[in-house]
């Protein structure tokens, strides 16, 4: 299908494959089962500008957007869901301080994270404050000219590897949600250590920690945007990564029918090969369907969200100015239902998919030295983190019931 990508992102996506191809999948199954983090990847993805494409030229990037972000992560994620993650959840960090920072802190954080140099996380779910973020009890209280920081964030990828976290805590609890503030730490600030290292199911070459914060002081210009404003912080963000997400899902489920296809064609069964009897053909079209449609949402939705955005990123980055400001400015449409709908269809086809082509692979396919079963448990957390599908689910219903009611049917 030809999508109309332009030629850089057309090189972008054979940049991304052929490093998968060369650097990912050789050494996949040794950093799932180690839980290793895979620097010499790491370093190839770094040497390839890859970290960087969607980011502005002002600070090093290729001055892409969500749709270059995307085409990287799908691709890198055909070979391994968690190797994808250190730049899907890199991405997740950074785009807050790109869309959220002043000219000051975009000048300070951006371009070591635009070149891969260090990597971001977002801390945003404690162990009482997962899809209800508003439930959190991480505190910052202003001290002079730092915020105190005290608390504990769970289910953090990246982990010990990453160096710039944005941290989310209440700086005015009577307020509730509009008490929250977003906060950018560094690693090695005092008071911030680490806690549980998580043994997960998927996903392991990324590792996930607990973050602790035991009166941990951190300059107030640290603070992104302002008090108050850390669920715009959030919401904005996911409205921008959560086709990430998506592109990790569809990458997943497109690497498991790669593997699949590569078997099932010389596999043979009752005297022929099994891609030739009519159930496995008929799970192959699935499946294949299901990709095809959920790339097209997918590129469709980041398409759309960078025609919106992109004119205030370049506002902002010409006069100094911050993009979220920019994009008020111009009255810059949320996407908030189409997001979710990507997250939701290309993860729930990365679930169905990675299932499927277990089965077509049979008793093989189950086995740990093949490694179709290692897409479906990657596969299982792309429905989960970011907002659980459900919740998704939640968004996109009552954004529909409210358009309908603006709107004649």
């Amino acid at each position: 299908m030809d999508y109309g990508l332009s030629e850089t992102q057309n090189e972008i996506v054979s940049v991304a494959y052929q490093l998968m191809r060369e650097k990912i999948r050789p050494v996949r199954e040794h950093y799932d089962k180690t839980e290793d983090f895979p620097w010499p990847v790491v370093d190839a993805i770094r040497q390839a500008d890859l970290f960087g494409v969607y980011l502005p030229e002002k600070y090093g990037g290729m001055g892409g957007g969500t749709l270059d972000l995307c085409l990287v992560v799908e691709q890198l994620s055909r070979g391994c869901g968690g190797i994808a993650l250190c730049v899907a959840g890199s991405g997740l960090g950074t785009i807050p301080i790109l869309l959220f920072g002043n000219e000051a802190q975009r000048q300070k954080w951006l371009p070591d994270l635009t070149s891969g140099k260090k990597i971001a996380a977002f801390a945003i779910t404690e162990a009482e404050a997962g899809s209800d973020a508003t439930a959190m009890k991480a505190t910052a209280k202003l001290d002079g000219d730092h915020y105190i920081l005290n608390g504990a964030k769970a289910f953090i990828s990246g982990g010990k590897i990453a160096e710039t976290y944005v941290v989310f805590a209440t700086t005015n609890p009577a307020r509730g949600a509009r008490g929250i503030g977003a906060f950018v730490v560094e690693k090695g600030t005092p008071g911030f250590t680490f806690g549980k290292k998580e043994d997960k199911m998927g996903i392991r070459a990324n590792p996930t920690y607990e973050l602790i914060f035991q009166n941990c002081r951190i300059p107030k210009e640290n603070l992104l945007y302002k008090e108050g404003y850390g669920l715009f912080v959030a919401q904005t963000t996911f409205d921008m990564s959560r086709p990430g997400v998506a592109a990790q899902g569809l990458g997943i489920a497109q690497g498991a029918l790669d593997e699949t296809l590569a078997y099932v064609r010389v596999r043979k069964q009752f005297g022929q090969p099994v891609s030739s009897h009519q159930a496995i053909g008929h799970m192959i079209a699935d499946c294949s369907t299901a990709i095809e449609s959920s790339r097209a949402l997918l590129y469709a939705t980041a398409k759309a969200v960078d025609a919106a955005v992109k004119p205030a990123m370049d506002a902002a980055m010409a006069k100094g100015t911050i993009v979220f400001d920019e994009m008020n400015a111009l009255k810059v449409r949320r996407y908030t239902k189409e997001s979710a709908m990507c997250k939701v269809l290309c993860s729930d086809t990365a679930m169905k998919v990675s299932v499927d082509c277990v089965q077509m692979c049979g008793g093989i396919g189950y086995m740990r030295d093949f490694p179709v079963e290692k897409y479906m448990r990657d596969a299982k957390i792309t429905q989960i983190y970011e907002g659980t599908n459900q919740i998704q689910r939640n968004e996109i219903a009552a954004m529909v019931i409210k358009e309908a009611a603006t709107h004649k049917l």
